[in-house]
């Protein structure tokens, strides 16, 4: 009996041989079929889609993008920058003023201002060069922005540090929004934006 396959009849197209990729690791065996056993040329995994999706696609807005942060850990992180700032402060001006005192509203008024302010320029600048502070750091979480994943270098990083740090000086309200603002990660979706995440557009997100 012939083992030759049979001829195409007239008309008929030539049948093509069977092609197999090569599976993840190399092997000429390992794939099977076409396309591999992930859907990609020779086997391999489709190319991961970048970091972030901008605000207003159809898409799942966490594919492609780390894990978010865990919400304990952003705080443990802003606790840490508020002694890393605040001790030093609090020596110096106690040196120059006595100390903190509630009773006296202008000095501890301008104590707090000068504490903001402090804040506000450490808390800028580790987010536009390095995207992330000391705290978030030890924590192993950084801020990127939501639609690259690259540093929130420039005005993002610097829009980002106000909206934190500076409301609280502000007579009766400022407090108030200040709570609102960092609490704001408890229930937003998907992304777990504190207002000064969506000021600025940016994410925290963990490092590996």
């Amino acid at each position: 009996m012939s083992t030759d396959p049979p001829t195409p009849g007239p008309g008929e197209p030539p049948e093509e041989p069977s092609r197999k990729y090569p599976d993840a690791a190399g092997a000429p065996e390992g794939g099977g079929t076409e396309g591999g056993p992930y859907g990609g040329p020779h086997g391999m995994p489709p190319p991961a889609p970048p970091y972030g999706t901008p605000y207003g696609t159809g898409t799942d807005p966490l594919l492609g993008m780390p894990p978010l942060a865990a919400r304990w850990r952003r705080l443990v992180a802003r606790i840490a920058d508020a002694l890393i700032v605040g001790i030093p402060i609090g020596i110096i001006l106690g040196f120059a003023w006595g100390g903190y005192d509630y009773n006296d509203t202008n000095r501890s008024f301008w104590q707090e201002l000068i504490y903001a302010l402090v804040y506000f320029g450490y808390d800028g600048y580790m987010l536009t060069t390095r995207g992330q502070t000391l705290g978030k750091r030890w924590m192993r979480i950084r801020v990127a922005m939501l639609d690259s994943g690259t540093n929130p270098a420039g005005r993002p990083g610097w829009v980002r540090a106000a909206v934190y740090a500076l409301p609280p000086v502000v007579p009766c309200c400022g407090s108030v929004f200040w709570l609102v603002n960092v609490a704001w990660c408890l229930w937003d979706q998907p992304y777990h934006h504190a207002l000064h995440d969506k000021a600025a557009r940016t994410v925290v997100v963990s490092v590996p």
